[in-house]
């Protein structure tokens, strides 16, 4: 930003002007070399059983062959022999390489740099940070490898390997600081070979291509984990959000269960002293008491939907019951589908909040049947005994499924049907029957709920 640009504002926004973007870059970075120093190497998600005990297993093979590797491809430094005095070799000149027995370091130092691969799964900046100190010291140590290089094959292939998991795991400023911190024994121990790509600028090029790669394929897979979570937390928020509106809908359907009840006993309490001869005028003052009440409850529960119900109005009628099952099959069946109803004759004695959660259970049961198994048979049954109300629905396989019409997603009837059960303290189970159908077996308590 030019200095007369920064001169129109006010003194207090231009120590904020360019430097917050600056600042934010600069926290990121810092953090990162933070945490590649010294920073915590936290388990990946995946990290259980049984993943974690392969994981182990095929690293520990891989560790024990690429330390075979280089214990194959170290050798002591060559010293240069003459021809022996009883040497057949009259052409000069004849002389040949001698290679001394290894000491003890320098084959503990070939299988050591190849054990930072077991931690690469669990710790991987860990694995890298020993890797790093032993491609920083591993060339003091005497010997040489296959190739003229300052370390074996094997221990370049595991720094790769720590260096790539920790820098797509950890992201852009982590793999960054390996890449530069990686420079420094590539240049320490290669500086005297310059001529050809063995030397420092070739490494340099090939490392800052893998970087650029690890790069890209780290900040795709980071995103798409993101894009997973975020999906998945959408899910939940919808399915949340469908249990609140179920059992929103829920409570508006009892008020009206509820409120045609308080207005029966209102309107008994109001007409008790007419139909009651010779009442005392204290049992009257009761029963017109008991009709306050009555009436006061239900202006405070209609206050009260007003809060669940948003744009309709409150229900004057009661909801549907059991005896209206027959009418929800026939209008089922001109729809199309086949079913077979089976209900007690005694519907009356059934609780009106039972009944109706029994009600709305055969109506989605209906509607799931008719969506995702067209042309199939569907058996309603019904039956209660003192403790509770036994409600099945089962169909049979259909044709092709339709496509769902409910607008909160596929799975949601059920969640509304748990809901009602659960109100009740009873118990449903859905799920695939043994004839290649669909079953719905309902419990609906009639006493108390637990």
């Amino acid at each position: 930003m030019s200095g007369q640009a920064l001169a129109a504002y006010p003194e207090i926004v231009k120590p904020w002007i360019g430097t917050a973007p600056i600042a934010s870059s600069a926290r990121r970075v810092w953090r990162g070399l933070i945490q590649v120093l010294a920073g915590p190497d936290a388990a990946p998600a995946w990290w259980r059983p049984p993943w974690q005990g392969r994981a182990y297993i095929g690293l520990s093979v891989t560790t024990l062959v690429l330390g075979v590797a280089n214990l194959a491809s170290v050798h002591s430094q060559p010293t240069v022999a003459g021809p022996a005095p009883s040497s057949s070799c009259r052409v000069p000149p004849c002389y040949s390489l001698h290679y001394p027995p290894l000491g003890v370091g320098p084959l503990l130092l070939a299988v050591a740099v190849a054990t930072p691969l077991l931690l690469a799964a669990r710790y991987p900046l860990l694995g890298w940070r020993i890797s790093w100190v032993a491609l920083l010291l591993s060339p003091l140590v005497p010997g040489q490898w296959r190739g003229g290089w300052p370390w074996g094959p094997a221990q370049l292939v595991v720094m790769l390997a720590v260096f790539g998991v920790a820098g797509v795991r950890y992201g852009r400023p982590v793999l960054w600081w390996m890449w530069a911190l990686s420079l420094i024994p590539w240049w320490l121990w290669l500086a005297r070979d310059l001529a050809d790509l063995n030397g420092p600028i070739g490494a340099t090029i090939v490392l800052t291509a893998a970087t650029v790669a690890l790069d890209s394929i780290g900040s795709r897979w980071r995103a798409q984990r993101a894009l997973a979570a975020q999906t998945e937390r959408t899910e939940l928020e919808r399915a949340r959000r469908a249990v609140l509106e179920e059992r929103a809908r829920i409570a508006r359907e009892l008020h009206d269960v509820v409120a045609h009840h308080m207005s029966l006993i209102a309107v008994r309490a109001e007409t008790a002293p007419y139909r009651l001869s010779d009442l005392p005028e204290s049992a009257r003052a009761e029963f017109g008491s008991l009709s306050a009440v009555a009436r006061e409850a239900m202006t405070e529960m209609r206050r009260l939907l007003g809060v669940l119900r948003q744009d309709e109005s409150a229900g004057l009628a009661p909801q549907p019951q059991l005896s209206d099952l027959p009418a929800l099959v026939d209008t089922a069946r001109e729809a199309g589908v086949s079913v077979e109803l089976s209900v007690p004759p005694a519907l009356d004695q059934v609780p009106s909040g039972v009944a109706l959660c029994a009600y709305r259970i055969v109506q989605e049961s209906l509607s799931n049947a008719n969506q995702h198994a067209p042309g199939a048979a569907v058996t309603v049954s019904v039956d209660h005994d003192v403790d509770a109300v036994l409600l099945r629905v089962a169909n049979g396989p259909g044709g092709p499924a339709r496509p769902h019409a409910n607008e909160h997603g596929p799975g949601h009837g059920l969640t509304g049907m748990r809901e009602r059960v659960a109100l009740l303290g009873g118990s449903l189970s859905a799920g695939p029957a043994s004839d290649g159908g669909y079953e719905v077996c309902a419990v609906l308590p009639l006493g108390r709920t637990p």
